[in-house]
């Protein structure tokens, strides 16, 4: 019997949790199987082993683990595929199939563009976009960072530059202080995070700081719940249910 793991991020902050369950529980509601699951990496619980756990009881033989992820990074190439390792040891006769992050996708960048109307602040030619990424040790996380700036800087006609929260350079503190140097008078600062949470709050600490020293600065609103963010989950769901390439533990499929 079919089941389906989501594999969310975790945070200490309640309300990411809520918002991040909420969300999946939006995409559970289009996709037509009983056994559906939601499991955290860190901090929040279930974790992924008690995950497994549940669904096997229900009756599950085959598992669809979808990592509600935006990119492949830390969590995609290690954390999640440790955990699969493990419980593939612990239950040999399950098929584990791993599916993939959302990745680069124009309907994604969308959703940017919306969050930057939703400001009620028109965009001139005084204007820049900062585009904020969480970071990533892997170099794959800067590329599609930079291809998604790249992308949002055709749809909107204004300078994109990219910062990050950590492990990549710049900084969000690089790049703000950067912006506070240059002769744009408003600066969009657009997260590309999926929920709220401490990285988000941490931005909004900075920016008052830096707003102190007279530069205009809109944080603008994280991915969340869009619609075409559950549509994105949702096809990602669909395409591990249908994949035929079942995982084993040296991180190949066959």
């Amino acid at each position: 019997m079919q089941g389906v793991l989501y594999v969310s991020h975790g945070s200490r902050i309640p309300e990411a949790t809520a918002g991040a369950i909420a969300f999946i529980n939006e995409v559970k509601k289009q996709i037509d199987i009983p056994l559906q699951e939601i499991c955290f990496l860190e901090i929040s619980k279930p974790d992924v082993g008690q995950g497994v756990d549940n669904l096997i009881k229900q009756g599950a033989t085959k598992i669809a683990i979808v990592p509600v992820l935006l990119l492949r990074a830390g969590h995609y190439y290690q954390d999640i595929p440790e955990e699969i390792k493990q419980l593939k040891n612990k239950y040999p006769l399950i098929q584990f199939i791993y599916g993939e992050p959302l990745g680069v996708q124009n309907r994604l960048t969308n959703v940017l563009v919306e969050r930057i109307e939703e400001t009620n602040i028109q965009p001139d030619e005084g204007s820049k976009i900062l585009l904020v990424g969480r970071g990533s040790r892997s170099p794959q996380t800067q590329k599609d960072i930079e291809q998604i700036a790249s992308n949002l800087q055709l749809k909107m006609n204004l300078h994109v530059d990219v910062c990050y929260l950590a492990a990549c350079s710049p900084s969000f503190e690089h790049g703000l202080r950067s912006s506070l140097e240059e002769n744009y008078s408003r600066v969009f600062v657009v997260p590309y995070l999926w929920f709220t949470g401490v990285l988000l709050q941490s931005m909004e600490r900075e920016i008052n700081v830096m707003e102190k020293q007279g530069k205009d600065f809109i944080l603008c609103s994280e991915l969340s719940k869009h619609p075409i963010m559950v549509e994105a989950l949702k096809d990602r769901v669909q395409e591990a249910i249908h994949s035929n390439k079942i995982y084993n533990s040296t991180r190949e499929v066959r």
